[in-house]
């Protein structure tokens, strides 16, 4: 599939237009008014001050943990661009996860013992979903896209090779997320505060190992790239909900 003109960097009075970047900076607003939206409508039992400090607290960990990862991804290319390109690559799975531990090491400094991650799930994924059209339109100037491939599938991303338009790819299975976690949250009055966000969790991550296969990527441990090393340590961390989804999936099934 050809013809896109990737990647797309429109003019706009003699400037070219960062149209990754602008994206970028537009999933972070829409996301937080979501988030405004949601909690203006829900029966949040957090304070507004243990709500900030928490949020400050997934910022941090987010920031430090999305350009650790992003470095390990490569190291040896990394410390050859320079302190200044280490400090502007991230990724997104380094800031869940980072903002994940920040959140947590927030609440044990306050004191807070309720789960905070439902209201911030359906923000998250929109926010997600808008920076991905933000990598598609970027085409290889991003590290977001896949190797090359023969399958009908394969876009050409701006190198005059047909890949693995992975950005598509996650963009399509975060709508479907987002579409099964928000009628969950409708129907499920009765179910344990923050399960909405540990199943996004575990299921992004679970797709995102995945997803790495299709990736150009260096796969330094286990033939396992930093990324998948990233989902199976978060697994790790969620594998009491994992076993009970397991245990109620079987019990479904077996009723069947």
């Amino acid at each position: 599939m050809a013809g896109l003109n990737l990647p797309f960097e429109p003019i706009l009075f003699g400037i070219k237009i960062n149209v990754h970047l602008v994206l970028e900076y537009l999933a972070f607003f829409i996301a937080f008014r979501h988030y405004v939206f949601i909690r203006k409508r829900s029966s949040d039992t957090i304070s507004s001050n243990n709500r900030l400090s928490i949020i400050i607290g997934a910022v941090f960990g987010a920031l430090l943990f999305s350009r650790l990862i992003a470095f390990l991804e490569n190291p040896t290319l990394h410390l050859e661009q320079g302190w200044l390109a280490i400090l502007n690559n991230k990724t997104i799975m380094g800031g869940l996860f980072g903002g994940l531990l920040g959140v947590e090491l927030a609440k044990k400094i306050i004191g807070e013992k309720e789960s905070s991650g439902d209201l911030f799930t359906l923000p998250i994924i929109l926010g997600i979903i808008i920076g991905r059209i933000g990598c598609f339109l970027s085409g290889v100037k991003e590290f977001t896209y896949g190797v090359e491939t023969s399958s009908f599938l394969g876009i050409d991303l701006g190198d005059s090779m047909c890949r693995h338009p992975i950005a598509l790819y996650e963009i399509v299975f975060l709508v479907f997320l987002f579409i099964v976690i928000l009628g969950f949250q409708k129907k499920s009055n009765s179910v344990e505060s923050g399960t909405s966000f540990k199943i996004f969790m575990i299921a992004y991550f679970g797709f995102r190992f995945c997803l790495e296969f299709l990736k150009p990527n260096t796969f330094f441990f286990l033939g396992l790239s930093s990324i998948q090393l990233l989902c199976l340590i978060c697994w790790l961390y969620y594998y009491k909900t994992i076993v009970q989804g397991v245990k109620y999936a079987r019990k479904k099934l077996h009723l069947l």
